[in-house]
């Protein structure tokens, strides 16, 4: 049960267009702007907290359950907490789980990220999405002193993610391998002893999960920063090139990631297999466009279908920009699709083994229906080195 309400607000989400909610403050103390958003899955808060790809978000969990698992150091999918803070429609109670090694509250409160509880998730979501993502201003103050009038005029300036380059942001600062494969039961994280593929993965905004299922696929991967050069790329001598998910606007990261993807498939024939904001990123480089969604697709279970197969996939997604599907360039067909919207889910290459999709087949949290996409990329590096050698 949801703990009682205080007499006294400790904590306030303001809209930028001066609506306010108030409720119980947890976490940090203090304030922060951003964009809001609304998440519907039902597990994994704090692997949606430490996804890089919320970086500039504040997230709303449909789900009132939020805290009851604790927190615990294996689930984290980057080191820290990215998402700027947390609405809840419950104050979390005490955690009650085997894996638990901390409480939601203490965590956020260590790792500064501020959240507020006893708010009303379902009208707040409708108001997302009649509205589109608001920019808002989360405040938390013991004391429940509050300048209203400060706080909407931060929403009001804060700059929104259109044209904003957040992957610069979140990505390593050097280059590093990983070997660490998907969880599994009874060992949990185990290493990839034997990889059959190099693989180059560009860090827009990783998750950890994602490097896991490449090296439990069979690759040997090198993380590289956002930043990096063809040249840098090809100097590993990949069988491969993974783009990973971020943050921000893709067009905006697009200014040096794009250069660099189009070097690659000039001068190479390598597999290209690319994630969400790598997804976007790689539309761009073969000639589409990508838009700004209204609130953006976050959840772990949105049916996507497979324009090839047929077949319909639960996946996990988390977008606030998508790929026009109608600009896409000959060469290059649409092979996933949006069951929600019709938004653009996926596309290829017709001549090679170039592809990607909008949705996140690592899941964490969510389905594993996807995983088949990181099989595909095995495949495609095994099929050229067969051919290579004749």
């Amino acid at each position: 049960m949801p703990n009682s309400a205080q007499k006294l607000p400790t904590a306030c989400l303001v809209l930028a267009d001066g609506t306010v909610f108030y409720g119980t403050g947890f976490g940090a103390v203090g304030q922060t702007t951003a964009e809001l958003c609304f998440n519907t899955a039902m597990t994994g808060y704090q692997e949606i907290m430490t996804d890089p790809s919320y970086a500039g978000q504040i997230v709303t969990f449909t789900f009132p359950h939020i805290g009851n698992v604790g927190v615990n150091p294996d689930d984290d999918e980057t080191g820290d907490p990215v998402a700027d803070g947390m609405v809840v429609k419950w104050n979390p109670t005490e955690s009650s789980n085997w894996r638990a090694t901390e409480e939601l509250t203490t965590w956020l409160a260590r790792r500064g990220r501020i959240a507020i509880g006893g708010v009303d998730t379902r009208r707040l979501t409708r108001a997302i999405r009649q509205q589109g993502a608001p920019h808002v201003a989360l405040a938390h103050d013991p004391e429940g002193k509050f300048d209203l009038e400060k706080l909407v005029a931060a929403a009001r300036g804060f700059a929104g993610l259109e044209g904003m380059d957040l992957a610069k942001e979140v990505t390593c600062a050097q280059s590093y391998r990983w070997d660490e494969m998907r969880w599994a039961w009874p060992d949990g994280y185990t290493r990839q002893e034997a990889p059959r593929h190099k693989v180059v993965a560009l860090d827009f905004g990783a998750k950890r999960n994602i490097l896991r299922c490449l090296a439990s696929a069979g690759c040997d991967v090198t993380v590289m920063p956002a930043t990096a050069t063809a040249d840098e790329i090809l100097a590993h001598e990949p069988d491969g090139v993974f783009l990973s998910n971020g943050p921000g606007d893709p067009a905006a990261t697009g200014d040096y990631a794009v250069p660099m993807i189009r070097h690659v498939l000039d001068r190479t024939d390598l597999p290209v297999f690319g994630i969400c904001l790598g997804h976007q990123m790689l539309a761009l480089a073969l000639g589409a466009k990508t838009v700004k969604m209204n609130h953006g697709h976050h959840g772990a279970n949105h049916p996507v279908k497979d324009l090839e197969t047929g077949k319909v996939e639960i996946t996990s997604m988390n977008h606030g920009f998508a790929v026009d599907g109608q600009t896409l360039p000959d060469g290059v067909v649409e092979t996933h699709r949006s069951l929600f919207d019709g938004s653009n889910c996926g596309i290829r290459m017709t001549d090679r083994p170039v592809y990607s999709v909008q949705y996140h087949p690592e899941a964490s949290p969510g389905p594993q229906d996807s995983f088949y996409l990181f099989e595909r990329f095995s495949e495609a590096m095994s099929a050229r080195k067969a051919v290579a050698a004749g």
